[in-house]
């Protein structure tokens, strides 16, 4: 008989997340029954999404019920198995969330192949973010050639991709991160045609001078005053996809100042703007194949390159969390959780 070592919700946090939001605990897993098969799990995926699943406000998901495993994408190995079509060894991308082994009955589970790519990249760059970026940018953002595309976190696991893929449509790349370090690696690891540090005293001015001609495409990620800064820029008929709004996620209250909703709607009218809102699996069905196909041969030619920040041991995720909703995180963040069989 096999145990886990579960992170559950112990209660709903107001602001940064405390230690006291979770519980850990052990459990005696049953023996498997046919159709069923044991999961270890090797990598766990840390996202912004999750801080909006331990509240219970109206979301596009249903929160973590109290008592409840935190969620979360995992890449685990297949360690004893019932199931017809899966096998010890098997390396499977699973939804098994914080915990060290799950119990499946093959449902949402995708086989990976190590020989095409290192596993922990089917929760980054080959995975969730990677095809948000994709989907998001291209089906929203339509980049053309020539236009000017700014994202902001853009050393993360979505930020990144966005702009590499902006400059493999012929786009001008503009990155937005927070300190030098990571604003050098924009142009130095991700290739971005200009960096920019919002934490600089002359970020507005910086900005202005990056941007010419104006903003195109202006992917969402963070709000608050870099988007703000972004919108004195962007041109007639600018497309906003909206992926994430992070600076906000561990908000107590609104922000203090004048109600800005008139002046940006007056912008979207005068400026022709289309911003949109999404969720990447709306677009699986559409966009999946061509994601893997072409995300496959980015990463093969070099067109696209990524970088992760790993930590070591499901106990390290809440401050590993904590410090992803703040922008210590550089990459994408994953947990290992065990040995990885096939690095």
């Amino acid at each position: 008989m096999s145990d886990t070592t579960q992170i559950t919700l112990a209660r709903r946090p107001v602001g940064e997340p405390p230690d006291d939001t979770y519980e850990v605990r052990r459990v005696e897993l049953p023996a498997l029954v046919e159709g069923q098969l044991l999961l270890r799990v090797v990598y766990l995926s840390l996202d912004p999404y999750m801080r909006g699943r331990m509240s219970d406000a109206p979301s596009y998901a249903a929160p973590v019920g109290i008592g409840d495993v935190m969620v979360g994408g995992t890449v685990c190995v297949v360690e004893e198995s019932r199931h017809p079509e899966w096998a010890p060894g098997d390396v499977a991308l699973s939804y098994s969330g914080w915990q060290t082994r799950a119990i499946s009955d093959g449902t949402g589970l995708r086989r990976l192949d190590p020989e095409r790519a290192p596993i922990s990249t089917a929760l980054g760059v080959m995975g969730m973010p990677g095809f948000t970026a994709y989907a998001g940018l291209l089906e929203i953002g339509r980049p053309q050639p020539g236009e000017t595309v700014v994202v902001a976190a853009a050393t993360g696991p979505v930020g990144s991709a966005v702009g590499q893929i902006a400059r493999a449509r012929g786009a001008r790349a503009v990155g937005i991160a927070g300190g030098p370090e990571k604003r050098q690696a924009l142009l130095d690891d991700f290739g971005f045609d200009v960096a920019l540090d919002h934490r600089s005293p002359d970020f507005a001015d910086e900005l202005a001078g990056a941007v010419p001609d104006g903003v195109d495409v202006y992917f969402e990620n963070v709000g608050g005053e870099v988007t703000r800064q972004v919108l004195r820029h962007v041109n007639t008929f600018a497309r906003i996809p909206v992926c994430g709004l992070v600076s906000g996620y561990n908000a107590t209250e609104a922000p203090e100042g004048p109600d800005r909703l008139p002046g940006f709607l007056g912008l979207v009218l005068r400026r022709s703007l289309t911003v949109r809102g999404f969720i990447q699996d709306e677009f699986t069905a559409s966009h999946g194949r061509d994601f893997v196909r072409e995300m496959s041969g980015w990463l093969a030619d070099g067109t696209v390159r990524y970088r992760e920040d790993v930590v070591d041991g499901l106990e390290s995720a809440p401050e590993a969390f904590r410090g992803l909703l703040t922008g210590r995180n550089f990459g994408k963040l994953v947990v290992r959780v065990s040995e990885d069989p096939t690095s």
